[in-house]
């Protein structure tokens, strides 16, 4: 349920999947495999399970995930309100799914499909870079007729992740059922390669459906062709916040004729899986509590900083505890 309280509330919509992260060696893996390193590349069920047995000796963390639903469980630790649309398998792992949320408090809307509960596996480089093979499964068939307008009712958000952009229907429907509803509209961009492939639709999409855009560096550089603050300048044009992250750095932030320098916070990395996720997730939150801007990107950077140092994209309760409370007492 949406918990009873006044916190305005943020529907996350996105790739229902398993994570399934593991670290490799070397490169050598990613070539054998085809896989661009640092990227999301979609694959089939075959070489999903050739890419397990290749690492099956491999320390692995399994846990529910997808972008937008890392996001909303990371909203939840922080005490926000939150829902989640997805689509699983009528099987054991969308079970799992369904269920660890649920036990998050967060309000699931779950499609059921013929074909199996997707999943990531998540390849992490000694550098702690992570390269994403997936295999969607049922999650790549959600599909316009699983929305309803009153799957909106009773939230002020709509977050959808970049991964989507696949679905070109499925994309506009639900952004247009958010706006006539009322909603503010958000999207992470995901992957500078899922982009690339959909330039034109995302800039349209921006322009006419998104008020919030949060993007890394090589993501802003794909759809603008330009430098980080450069990159924020021509996507604060056609929508209402731009985010712009670079990493350690920090990030930045754009809305309207104010723009903020978003320090980041020093952190021992070794996986980067959940990072972007993380941010946006800590700076919905802000917003939803009605935070001045520039604390909402230090809520956020505080975040994906914690992210980094863990494997996967969860964090302990006790790192959650540390987090709220630093929260409590910033200005």
């Amino acid at each position: 349920m949406i918990k009873s309280n006044n916190t305005p509330a943020v529907l996350g919509i996105g790739n229902a999947l398993m994570d399934i992260i593991t670290q490799v060696e070397d490169d050598s893996l990613l070539q054998t495999f085809g896989l661009p390193r640092g990227s999301m590349t979609l694959v089939d069920a075959e070489l999903s399970q050739n890419i397990f047995n290749a690492t099956l000796n491999n320390k692995k963390e399994v846990t529910n995930g997808g972008s937008a639903a890392n996001t909303m469980r990371c909203l939840a630790s922080l005490g926000g309100n939150g829902g989640y649309i997805g689509k699983t398998g009528d099987d054991e792992l969308g079970k799992i799914f369904k269920d660890e949320f649920t036990k998050k408090g967060i309000k699931t809307h779950m499609a059921l499909s013929e074909k199996d509960t997707g999943r990531v596996m998540g390849l992490i480089s000694k550098d702690s870079e992570r390269t994403m093979a997936t295999y969607l499964g049922a999650a790549a068939e959600l599909l316009p007729s699983d929305l309803d307008s009153s799957l909106l009712k009773g939230y002020r958000y709509f977050y959808m992740e970049g991964y989507l952009v696949q679905n070109h229907d499925l994309i506009k429907t639900g952004f247009e059922m958010a706006k006539a509803q009322g909603l503010t509209t958000a999207i992470d961009l995901a992957s500078y390669n899922v982009v690339e492939a959909n330039l034109d639709f995302l800039k349209e999409l921006i322009t006419d459906k998104v008020d919030i855009v949060f993007a890394n560096e090589e993501e802003a550089l794909a759809l603008t062709g330009k430098s980080p603050e450069e990159a924020l300048e021509e996507i604060a044009e056609i929508c209402d916040l731009a985010v712009v992250k670079v990493g350690k750095e920090g990030s930045f932030v754009k809305k309207g004729n104010e723009k903020i320098k978003i320090h980041g916070i020093p952190a021992k990395a070794i996986d980067t899986t959940g990072a972007g996720d993380s941010y946006a997730a800590g700076f919905l939150y802000g917003l939803t509590q009605g935070f001045p801007l520039e604390k909402c990107g230090n809520i956020a950077s505080m975040v994906a900083g914690k992210v980094v140092e863990v494997w996967g994209p969860n964090l302990p309760d006790a790192t959650w505890d540390e987090i709220n409370k630093k929260i409590r007492e910033m200005n």
